[in-house]
Parts: structure tokens; sequence; C-alpha cells
């Protein structure tokens, strides 16, 4: 339905747009073709080519649709002239993007027009006015993020070396909270916005020590945003229950803190046992820098696992025996 309305509107704006709905289950060769393996998949074709097309993820919403190809196919930023222009743009919705640059021919500027096509869901503005700059504080080239006519976040880039992913990642996390609980309604978002690691809290939330540990969990999130997601899990919520059985919760082991890398499907587990700001940045550097240790989950060693000639293994047992 949003993408169908998308083209409606589309229709009277860009007429040369076409908008087009395949049900792959009865065309395998197209679904062969263009490798679809998620639903929906949608792609933009340009200059009538069936080479490489390009993929629109994570859109979900109309208007976000209409933006994303907008900017596909026209100017991916509003130029700011003026701090009237930009006091605009920061102050028309919840979120707003401004990239401020020393000149607006360079690879920096490159990196920040590209990332304002991929993230339709807010606005985004550049200029490269001296005034506007000095109104805010900025020196050098440097991406804000806004929430509410606030900076909340301040990205310096540095030419040649930044990376589009990176900002996109970054910028596409303030599309969610800080801390975000996992439901029903929340985890399409959550696997929306491409970052590859989450750390995901277990805990419920009805308890006298959650206040406490979620002041802790959201004080280190600051941190690690656009690197490391993080996840509150209710353990009270029994629609949750599939998440537990994943990471193999039990209630004895609340709260509890797991790392997922979702790429190769590693699960990392937190050494110390409180839900600390120090214990939680610990942890989330040491998986950062490659030091932490995979989490395999594994019943307790039998007592009498080498009474038989044949021998029970565990995950606990499984490496010092086999190897």
């Amino acid at each position: 339905e949003e993408f169908a309305k998308a083209a409606r509107q589309l229709k009277k704006e860009a007429p040369r747009i076409q908008f087009g709905k395949i049900d792959v289950t009865h065309q395998q060769d197209l679904r062969k073709e263009f490798n679809i393996r998620e639903f929906p998949t949608v792609k933009f074709f340009v200059d009538g080519s069936r080479e490489d097309p390009i993929d629109c993820k994570g859109v979900r919403q109309a208007s976000a649709f209409i933006t994303w190809v907008k900017r596909r196919t026209g100017p991916s930023t509003v130029l700011i002239n003026s701090t009237d222009q930009a006091e605009a743009i920061i102050h028309a919705d919840d979120l707003a993007v401004i990239g401020f640059f020393k000149e607006l021919h360079n690879e920096s500027m490159e990196v920040f027009c590209e990332t304002a096509r991929d993230v339709p869901e807010m606005p985004f503005g550049m200029t490269a006015s001296e005034d506007v700059c000095a109104n805010y504080g900025i020196q050098k080239n440097t991406v804000v993020v806004f929430k509410k006519g606030k900076p909340v976040h301040n990205e310096v880039l540095e030419d040649g070396r930044q990376n589009k992913l990176d900002l996109t990642r970054l910028i596409k996390t303030f599309t969610l909270d800080l801390v975000t609980e996992y439901n029903l309604e929340t985890s399409v978002k959550i696997f929306d916005v491409p970052v590859e690691n989450h750390i995901l809290l277990f805990t419920p939330t009805n308890s006298e020590t959650f206040n406490a540990i979620y002041d802790n969990y959201k004080s280190a999130a600051v941190e690690f945003r656009g690197k490391i997601m993080f996840v509150l899990v209710d353990t009270n919520e029994t629609r949750n229950g599939r998440v537990f059985e994943y990471f193999h919760i039990r209630e004895v082991d609340v709260p509890a803190v797991r790392i997922l890398n979702l790429t190769n499907d590693a699960k990392y587990k937190m050494p110390a046992d409180e839900v600390t700001v120090e214990n939680l940045k610990e942890f989330c550097q040491s998986y950062l820098n490659g030091r932490a240790k995979l989490h395999l989950s594994s019943e307790e060693i039998p007592e009498d696992w080498d009474k038989m000639p044949v021998k029970v293994l565990v995950g606990k047992n499984f490496n010092r025996i086999v190897f």
C-alpha cells in the first residue's frame, strides 16, 4: 500500500519514473536473475539497463519512497545559503542532518551527498557559507545531526578517509532511540538500520533494579552509537520467548548481556555479572577490538561422560577432548 501510494504521488510530480511490482513466486526467472532473497525487495533501474540496479533498502513508508527516488534523480541535499534557511530545515522535523563544509567540491561533500541518498527518513542540507558555519561554531568539514532543533551529534569528516557506509550507519541510528526495546513493532526498524553488531540486555522491566541497570546501559550506548546497536529485551514479555531460546537465556541468567554479529551469527557473553557502565564499555570495546571470546551454548558435562566406550561430548568439553 505504501509503495502504491508513492507511485500515485510521483505519477503527478515525475511521470517519467515508473513503478512496477513482481510476484516472484510466478516469475522464477526474474527472481534468479536479480538474486531476490528477501521480501519486499525494491530495485531502481536507470536508463533502461538491467545491469546493477540500485537497491532501495529499509524504506517502508510512502514519503520515504518518494524522497529516496527524488534524491536518486536530482539533488540529494538542500543547498543552504543563510542561517535562517538552516534554522528552517533544522526545525521543520524531529530530525535533520546538516553538512558544514569549507568548500562544496571535495571528497567529504561527495560522501555526504551519497549518504543523503540512502537515508530518506530525514532532511539533509549542506552549506559552505562562512557566516552559517560561524553561527554554529563549526570550523572543519563536519556533519551535525539535530534532534528537535538541538545538535545531538557532531561528526568531523576527513577527506579520503570517511567511509560512506559508516556515516550512513551512524545517521540511520538516530531514527531509533539510543536504546530500542525489542518488540513486534520495533523489530523491523531494528534490522533495517545497517549496523551488524547488536548488544542485547535481557532483564524484566518491572524489577526493582531495572531503572539503575537501564541507566547504565543507556550511558554506555552513547559511546558506541553507529558501531553497536543497543537493544533491550523484556524477559517478562511472553512474546519474546523465541529470542530467549535463540540466546539460551534462562530465568536464573537475568540480567544478561549478549552481543550478536548479524553477519556471521556469532554470539558473545559479557564476562562480568554486574551491568555497570564500566563493564559494558569494556565488553563492547573488547568485542570491537576482536578480543572478546565467542560464547558457545552448552549443556553441563555429564558426570559419566567417559564411562562407556562411546564418550559423551557437549560444548564445554568438545575442544578439549577432540582436539
